[in-house]
């Protein structure tokens, strides 16, 4: 029987790591990981069973319980028993929804095995399919259960037989993402076996479920459990009696998901990009305890008693209060002040935590999500882990103010607070009209980060309606321009093309960086994107947005010395393009000569960055810009009759039908619409589909506003910032 332990001896199973399981629960949005978590919770004596399924327990903010859906994602450790053998089973709760999408893969980063909930009647959908995507790409391994298996007995009324067809072709949908998504060692290793009890079904609300193991173990028919239902209350409750959920789940985890180890063995080549030389690299791949410190922040919270609390997993050594670390990213020393488990809401102090668990620590002020913390010794050689790659971006932008004039600087200190706890929501101060502008995922994250504000800090904020923000692009290559600077001693000759969306794709994908070696970017850009050798080995700096400065210069005299200068006005004139002041992406610069004045008080900041910014932006004009605007995909499933009202819908939002999928007695409709035309699509399916209709919806490309719309809409985002409706020419940017 499973039962609620101590922090003492949780923390004594810690050390043992064959025995330590790190899992997450992820699903699409709907599918049943809140509920399924409070069946383990109660299973581990956590919370009491009578409100299990209700609780939502690890749903402990006020909005999450309100709106019955979770936006963060949370830890417990629990304990179990498996063949007489303790386990300590490290557990995190992530949400579903698309636009709280940064905290599930940054969940995805510290687990080593994940356990996939798929509900039976909606069987796998957008959300499901985009985060099992992300946790192979992590290498994180797979389990299944199939949730609600009530609702085929109760709404459906399916027949045992038919049941059983159904958990067969979910298993088989789910298998076939493996073999897409799963690196080429883990295709065939980590398909589904229900056999070998990886597949696990049940009801997560009326806590039952089964492996087929278990089903064979225990004499259960798949006719019993319909016949449960139709006989009620009293025989559900006995079999929860019979056939546990906690224990079908748990039992599966501890068999099929690997201990932190194991995992780290197959797991750091592929998250850590570092020399696989490096004397560090043995305490990383055996986890050892007793090696030099490294942990990976994934997550940050702001404890209004604490201060910023850091959660993370201890990949090697021991994390001790008291201990000063190095956070290799913000390139600072810090103390380890406090060590803690996390337990849902609550943190439960330890005096040390090993490799191989994940932990919480107070003191680490300046770490951020994707920072890695590190032993002193090894400040000035530690590669980073892999920054985190986010399916969707943040396109929807709000101007906000508080109600309350007077509580400006507590609205600026909130949303500092609310960013650092969830990087997607981004946070800028418009310099012309002073508002401040809050953007995120989609309309459903703003709202629920208003919704934060007002409950966790008391602000009643004014906010504008939502609107998108778009990208600048050019289409062709632009002839060489001089930027002069504004005391006429600096001269900067600049080109611009467009990248090619072989090399986009090698950006996105972080296959190309920055701060990689040289040499290796530029064999990948020659093989792989059909660059020249020369401009490859010349990189100077790639911007967030997907844009990179290449030096073509030969012998330019103190060019050194402005090199970091040039490189500022270049990501400066990335972040506000000339068409509409929008981020530009996707675009080559290239410094072909320069003309530097000798003395250092004619070459500041204030004569560098317009120089490089008037060369790029007169290029930009003169090379057919464009706005990009973000796509969304939609996945929606409908019965039959709707499929002529849904696709006018589609089509009426400028959208496109990618593909009809006919499924039984439902189709399956995968289209695209333009996000700024999204506001509305929820409401207007609902009405066109009698309320039938159940959807997803995930980020999936940027693409060329439609060329009719162009100088409209340029127009209108420049009257909204407050500037002139025409674009700029050419001309404006150069110097007489």
């Amino acid at each position: 029987m499973v039962k609620f332990k101590q922090t003492s001896e949780v923390l004594k199973i810690m050390g043992n790591i064959e025995q330590i399981r790190n899992i997450g629960i992820t699903a699409h949005v709907d599918h049943g990981k809140t509920t399924l978590s409070d069946s383990l919770l109660s299973a581990a004596g956590l919370i009491s069973e009578k409100i299990a399924g209700q609780a939502l327990a690890l749903d402990y903010l006020d909005v999450e319980q309100k709106r019955q859906m979770t936006v963060k994602a949370a830890n417990a450790s629990l304990y179990h028993e498996y063949k007489g053998k303790p386990y300590l089973i490290n557990l995190i709760d992530t949400p579903g929804h698309v636009d709280f999408q940064s905290k599930t893969i940054r969940a995805l980063r510290v687990i080593d095995g994940a356990i996939v909930v798929v509900d039976a009647v909606e069987g796998v959908m957008t959300q499901t399919e985009m985060y099992l995507r992300v946790a192979l790409e992590e290498r994180v391994r797979p389990v299944l259960f199939i949730n609600k298996i009530d609702r085929l007995i109760k709404e459906l009324r399916l027949s045992p037989t038919e049941i059983q067809q159904r958990l067969v072709q979910i298993v088989r949908d789910v298998n076939t993402l493996i073999a897409t998504y799963a690196d080429k060692e883990f295709q065939k290793a980590w398909l589904l076996d229900p056999m070998k009890g990886q597949v696990a079904f049940g009801s997560a609300r009326d806590r039952w479920g089964l492996t087929i193991p278990l089903v064979q173990q225990k004499g259960i028919k798949f006719s019993d459990i319909v016949d449960v239902y139709t006989r009620g209350k009293e025989a559900v409750a006995e079999l929860q009696k019979t056939a546990p959920l906690h224990e079908a789940i748990l039992d599966m985890v501890v068999k099929h998901v690997p201990n932190p180890r194991e995992a780290q063995r197959y797991r750091i080549p592929k998250i850590w990009h570092g020399d696989l030389n490096h004397e560090i690299v043995k305490y990383l791949i055996e986890a050892d305890p007793n090696g030099p410190l490294v942990m990976l922040i994934n997550d940050i919270r702001v404890d209004p008693h604490a201060g910023l609390v850091a959660t993370g997993r201890i990949y090697s050594g021991t994390l001790r209060p008291g201990e000063e670390v190095w956070l290799v990213n913000a390139r600072v020393p810090q103390r380890v002040l406090q060590v803690s488990l996390y337990m849902g809401p609550y943190r439960e102090l330890a005096d040390e935590i090993t490799a191989g668990n994940i932990a919480a620590a107070l003191g680490l002020e300046k770490a951020r999500s994707g920072e890695t913390v590190v032993s002193m010794k090894y400040k000035d050689t530690m590669t980073p882990f892999e920054k985190l790659k986010m399916i969707t971006e943040s396109v929807v932008t709000v101007a906000i103010e508080p109600k309350n004039p007077q509580q400006t600087t507590k609205l600026i200190d909130a949303l500092y607070k609310l960013h650092l706890e969830d990087p997607s929501l981004i946070v800028k101060i418009n310099e012309e009209t002073g508002e401040y502008l809050l953007s995120g995922v989609g309309t459903l994250h703003i709202e629920i980060a208003l919704t934060l504000l007002k409950d966790l800090y008391g602000l009643e904020v004014v906010t504008s309606p939502p609107v998108i923000v778009y990208r600048e692009t050019i289409r062709d290559r632009s002839q060489v321009f001089e930027g002069k600077s504004p005391n006429k001693h600096n001269k900067f000759y600049i080109s611009v093309a467009p990248l090619n969306e072989e090399t986009l794709r090698l950006l996105s994908e972080g296959i190309i960086m920055e701060d990689m070696d040289a040499r290796e970017r530029a064999k990948i850009l020659r093989e792989q994107a059909g660059w020249d050798a020369d401009e490859a080995r010349r990189i100077m700096a790639i911007d967030e947005n997907l844009n990179i400065l290449i030096d073509m210069t030969t012998g330019v005299q103190y060019l050194r010395e402005v090199k970091d200068t040039i490189i500022q006005g270049f990501r400066l004139a990335m972040r506000e393009g000339p068409l509409a002041m929008e981020p530009v992406r996707g675009v080559k610069v290239v410094l072909h000569d320069a003309v530097i004045h000798e003395d250092p008080a004619h070459r500041g900041p204030a004569q560098i960055f317009p120089a490089v910014r008037n060369a790029i932006f007169a290029g930009f004009l003169t090379a057919r810009p464009t706005i990009l605007e973000p796509i969304l995909k939609l996945d929606i499933r409908s019965p039959m009759e709707y499929i002529g009202n849904i696709s006018s819908v589609i089509t009426k939002k400028r959208g496109k039908l990618i593909e009809v999928q006919q499924m039984e007695t439902t189709a399956r409709v995968i289209a695209e619409i333009p996000v700024s035309e999204s506001f509305d699509i929820a409401d207007m399916l609902r009405n066109v589909t009698a309320g039938k209709a159940i959807w997803g919806q995930e980020f999936s490309r940027w693409a060329p506003v439609p060329e009719n719309m162009l100088m409209d809409l340029i127009a209108k985002i420049r009257t909204r910032k407050g500037l002139k409706p025409e674009p700029p020419k050419p001309e404006d940017f150069l110097s007489p």
